[in-house]
Order: C-alpha cells, then structure tokens, then sequence
C-alpha cells in the first residue's frame, strides 16, 4: 500500500504464463541437499494488523500472504514482471473497456471446494464494496461489472479505459465464497495454508498437499514477529531465525559482513519515508509552509545517520524503478535560510507548533527526533506522540485526525495517490487528479508516462509532502537458505521457493 495500507497503479506487460510456485531470485547457499522437509523461520518487524486484506490487514499480511496463502488472477514476480496464475489467458476488446478471463482448471482451495469464476467475480466485488478498507479499491474503480456466465469465464465491464487493469488483479485475492472469518482465518489457493497465528509472537504455514501446482521447497515457514530491530538481528545470531525479510538496522550489518554463516542481499526497494502532511489543515494547507518544513530539514544527513551509506535521496514519490522516475532531488534541496524566508512569507515568521504522530517502530522513532532538532533551527516546535501501527491505521489513516505523520510507503508506482483527494493526506489539486485519471486510461504506455512526470514533477513542486529518502532493501539470511526473493516488490515475500540445506 502507498503505505503500509495503499496501494499501486502500474502498467506493466503481460509475461507468459507460469505455472505454480516459482521461486524468488537469491544466490545459492549451502553446496548440500536441500532437506524439503525443513521449517524455514522468518525473522519482520511487520505483524498483520488482521489476516483480511479488505479489512486493513496491512503490510504485514501481504508480506506472509499474498502468493503464499492466497493467490491472484495474475502473480507480480520479484523481478516486477506480471505472470498468469489463476488465470490461464484473457482477451482485451477492442475498445478496451471489456476483459474476459479464463479461469485455471484443476484449482482447489484449502477447504477442498473447487475454484470457480463465481469465486473470483466475489473476490473482485469484496475488494471494490463500499465497506472494502483494501487500498486496491480505488485502484479498481473503472470496474462497472463483474460477470461469470460459466464456471470457468469471468468477464469484467469497465467504465473507462484502465491500462492498469492486469497489474492490480495480481493483488486481488482469490477467496472461497462460503468462507469465514478471514480476520482470523483463510481460504485460499495457495501453497501453503495458515497454521496458527499467536499475535505479537508467530504465525505459521503448512504445505497444502492439495496444491494445484508444484509443492514447496520446504515443508512450511514461521513468521516470527519483532517490534525492534536489535531483537530481530539477535534471533538470526542465535538461529532462532533463518532470514530477515528486510533488514531495517544498517549499525547491525557489520555482525553479518564477512561472516560465512551469513548471506547479505541488496534488492532493489520502492520504500519511501515519508514525513506526510495533513494538506487539508492549517499549517499545512498551505504549500510555503509544506516547503520551508522541506528544505529546514537535512535528508542527507538523516539517511546517513539512519542508514550508514545505504539507500538513496528522492525528490519525489517516484522510485528510480518507475517508468516515470526523473531525479527531482533540487526541487527538495536543504536550505536553513530559505526555509525561515518561506515561513515568513507564508505568515510564520516566528514558527509555529505541531504533533507528528510516529509509528513505534524503526527508524521512525529516530527520524521522528532528527526532524524535530532540525525544525526547531527554524523556529517550528514539534511534538512527538509516539503511536502503535493499529494506532496509526486508525487515527491517521482512517480517522485523518493528524497534522504530520511518518510512514513509509512500500508500493511502486503509486504517485497515483497524489492525484486522490480523498487519500489520507488530503492533497488536492485539480491539475494532478486529471493527468493521474488521463494516466490510467491511457492508450499506451508512453503516453502513461508522460502524463505522470507531469503530475510527479507538481507534487514535488507543492512540497505535497517530503520524501525523506528511499529505503535500501537489504536482506540477511543464513548461508544454509537459497530460493529466496530479494527485492521484496510492494511488500510480498513468496516463502514457498526457499531451500535449506
């Protein structure tokens, strides 16, 4: 989620079908046998809220979830390619307004019904009803109509053309119609299904031997969830974990360079930190204010001291990895000077006061303390309220009831939020809103892409928020694991393709 709740828009083209369960991209390990009966443990700071990903489950059920327990029309892999999963084909109209789908045969789910279009046309429609909290939705609006005239053909009716339509069906959950409590509970495809969740402790995954494609490569995993790096990094020195999906501690790192026991990854992350502002409130309304809190505070600095060399500046919300990525850094340069111009200008010329509600864990405590020593050179007092990531959920995402807040933002290609006015950060402009919808239905891919530097480069000029940096997305693993993915794409982490042996 733009967030650890929104979502992504891309376009992205369709790669050939694939066939199951392929495994991430990571250097082999151990030279010895893989043993496919062994329990991979998995070290995150990121717990599900819930196991509902139309209920606010957040980041933390995507990243044990998505392609492990429940599986899409389509599968985003760790490279950012779009394969066929639960869709075998579809067709595009010509006027492209009309997507028929072919549905895989032989698909069972873990309760042992057989998968029909009827459960995906209630997958699609679960995800854009009304009471729908998923951060798809918005991304799914052209939907007019879902149909499913035989057990093995959906069709889907658009109200206007939607380029994005394939890329954010791999984010749509196929879910048995009859289940229930998927708060607590699951009914998916996928390879694995859910074991036990102990909240603030584990969760786990067993091998679902009714799988439709090819088994995993181990014979489960276990999410074992941390609030503070520092524990997470001691359960992998101890083995009481095997990886840790993204490390978030960089000081750590020197315990595992160099070491044989351990295997150090660099992905490639779409992670922004962003300190968000409440665009529909004064200060804030206004874009002065936005930029003088912008240019006051020293990204460089802050990534060094949070991140030890790792990761990068951005200007903007668009990652490099973007088709519509330019380097917009000097439209976000520090200045001290100009940052106390601006603020006068604007009517703050003494400073003012604010609350910035900071998630409890790293690196948001530490950023939250540098932006405070930061802003106080120009005058603005700022007051941490340091919050859960429920907390969060529901007082800045839900209820919009914040000034500033600090989040980081995991999708790609999710600038698109900028242009919803509705989003929690109540950015509004007109101008923005139309190059984002004329983005989306866009004829080709190019003409995508223009439209949405366009609507970057804006943002940025309207300082919308601040872009601290990007994260690195570095993952640390035993030497003994191989199989798995390193770049992490929008959260998810496909288990079912690591080895240990």
């Amino acid at each position: 989620m733009a967030s650890k709740f929104a979502g992504v828009v891309a376009a992205l083209t369709l790669a050939l079908a694939a066939c199951g369960s392929g495994a991430g991209s990571a250097p082999a390990g151990s030279s010895a046998k893989p043993d496919a009966g062994a329990t991979i443990e998995i070290g995150s700071l990121y717990e599900p809220q819930n196991l509902d990903n139309t209920a606010g489950g957040g980041q933390g059920v995507t990243e044990a979830f998505n392609g492990n327990v429940y599986e899409g029309l389509f599968r985003l892999t760790d490279q950012g390619k779009v394969e066929n999963l639960l869709a075998e084909s579809h067709e595009v109209s010509n006027d492209g307004l009309v997507y028929t789908f072919r549905i895989r045969k032989g698909v069972t789910f873990h309760s042992g019904k057989a998968l029909t279009a009827a459960d995906v046309k209630n997958s699609i429609e679960r995800v854009i009803a009304e009471d729908s909290q998923s951060a798809r939705k918005s991304n799914l609006k052209a939907i007019a109509s879902v149909e499913a005239p035989d057990d093995a053909t959906v069709v889907v009716k658009l109200s206007s053309r939607s380029i994005s339509l394939v890329y954010n069906l791999s984010y749509v959950w196929i879910v048995n119609t009859a289940a229930k409590d998927l708060a607590t509970g699951e009914d998916g495809t996928g390879p694995y299904t859910l074991g036990s969740w102990k909240r603030g402790s584990t969760l786990s995954l067993k091998r679902f031997p009714g799988y439709w494609g090819s088994q995993p490569a181990n014979g489960g995993v276990v999410f074992h969830y941390f609030t503070e790096a520092t524990a997470l990094n001691n359960a992998l020195l101890t083995d009481a974990v095997d990886i840790v999906t993204s490390q978030q501690s960089p000081d750590a790192l020197g315990q595992f360079t160099g070491n044989p026991d351990y295997k150090i990854s660099d992905g490639h992350s779409t992670t922004k930190l962003l300190l968000a502002f409440n665009d529909r409130k004064a200060p804030f309304d206004k874009p002065l204010v936005r930029k003088a809190v912008a240019a006051a505070i020293d990204d460089a600095k802050l990534l060094q001291s949070v991140w030890a060399g790792h990761g990068s500046l951005i200007g903007s919300m668009v990652p490099p990895t973007d088709p519509w990525y330019e380097d917009l850094t000097s439209l976000d340069r520090h200045d001290v000077e100009l940052a106390k111009k601006q603020l006068a200008e604007a009517g703050y010329a003494n400073g003012f006061r604010f609350t910035l509600d900071t998630p409890n864990y790293d690196p948001h405590p530490t950023a939250a303390t540098f932006i405070k020593s930061e802003l106080a050179k120009v005058g603005i007092t700022v007051d941490i309220n340091v919050i859960t990531a429920d907390e969060w959920y529901t007082k800045v995402y839900k209820n919009r009831d914040f000034a500033a807040t600090l989040q980081e933002h995991v999708n790609d290609r999710d600038v698109v939020w900028y242009g919803d006015p509705d989003f929690y950060w109540g950015y509004d402009d007109k101008q923005v809103t139309d190059w984002v919808t004329q983005a989306e239905q866009a004829k080709t891919a190019e003409e995508q892409t223009e439209l949405l530097k366009k609507a970057n480069r804006k943002i940025a000029e309207d300082a919308a928020s601040d872009w601290l940096y990007l994260y690195p997305q570095i993952v640390v693993a035993s030497s003994k694991l191989s199989g798995y993915p390193i770049n992490g794409l929008n959260s998810q982490f496909y288990a079912y393709g690591i080895k240990k042996g």
